[in-house]
């Protein structure tokens, strides 16, 4: 038995590194799989049906159910065409794996619109695109399905050179929590993953030069597993960071602050503003 018998998914971006180890990981545990891709470069060039079908074949090698995709998650009308791949195969979907995504990286003052446009395109409107008919077929027909997006540091801490991911990274981190207040009456959950992984995508960064397998994606796929199945059926909302073999969690929080009976004024916002951020030490 596994922890998703019965069960749909589809991932997005699962051609290769980390979406291949999600879809991977999901038929592991007896899911169905849409394996959505293009087949690009990393920056969104190009496209193949290759990558995607060779995932097809792993799965099916190893027993499982698997069917592939090559919509773009960058249009609504290709969102639409995704999850319906899962609806005409498998009759429903039950999971959706926002993983799809490009990089065009420029620090500010060098990058052009069309390397802003795509790379928003590609991470924060191909979650909305692919997740809207996913809830919607998941609400009218009472399914307490799973929503798992891809955030990033890049979003929710920054990182140089990086305005247009991190900026479609913390989208989709807010995305994630307007969705998770919306559908939790429905039964449907939504989260978000951050993880950190040496792939094709990253290879030639620095910071996984030295890496070894301490960052392979295999350590990812099972918080996905895990927010995919009913061990999380009480679990919205949250974002997880997953680096190698740490697991935590990303939260949102307000210093206690000061309240004053008048408005302020800036003399006043520059003296109390160790109290304001939170900065000061009691004596």
């Amino acid at each position: 038995m596994g922890l998703l018998d019965g069960k749909v998914a589809v991932v997005t971006g699962a051609g290769g590194g980390i979406g291949r180890s999600h879809a991977l990981a999901l038929a592991k545990e007896g899911a169905s799989v849409v394996v959505n891709d293009v087949g690009a470069s990393r920056d969104g060039v190009g496209g193949n049906a290759s990558m995607a079908d060779r995932v097809v074949a792993e799965i099916k090698a190893l027993g499982g159910k698997a069917v592939a995709n090559y919509d773009s998650v960058a249009t609504v009308e290709g969102g639409k065409k995704i999850i319906q791949t899962a609806i005409d195969h498998f009759g429903k979907i039950d999971i959706l794996v926002n993983n799809a995504g490009i990089l065009r990286d420029k620090t500010l003052v060098k990058m052009t619109e069309e390397q802003w446009d795509v790379v928003i395109a590609v991470h924060l409107k191909g979650t909305f695109a692919c997740t809207q008919p996913a809830v919607q077929f998941m609400r009218d027909r009472n399914i307490p399905g799973r929503i798992i997006n891809t955030s990033s540091l890049a979003g929710l801490i920054g990182n140089f050179g990086q305005a247009n991911y991190g900026a479609a990274k913390a989208g989709i981190a807010g995305f994630t929590r307007v969705v998770a207040v919306e559908t939790q009456k429905h039964g449907i959950t939504c989260n978000a993953i951050a993880p950190i992984a040496k792939t094709r995508m990253t290879e030639d960064l620095p910071m996984f030069q030295d890496a070894g397998e301490t960052l392979e994606p295999e350590f990812i796929s099972p918080v996905v597993v895990f927010l995919a199945s009913d061990l999380a059926s009480n679990i919205t909302g949250k974002i997880f960071g997953v680096h190698g073999k740490q697991l935590f969690a990303y939260e949102m929080k307000t210093t206690e602050g000061i309240t004053k009976a008048e408005g302020w004024t800036p003399q006043e916002i520059a003296k109390h503003l160790p109290k304001i951020l939170g900065e000061e030490v009691a004596a």
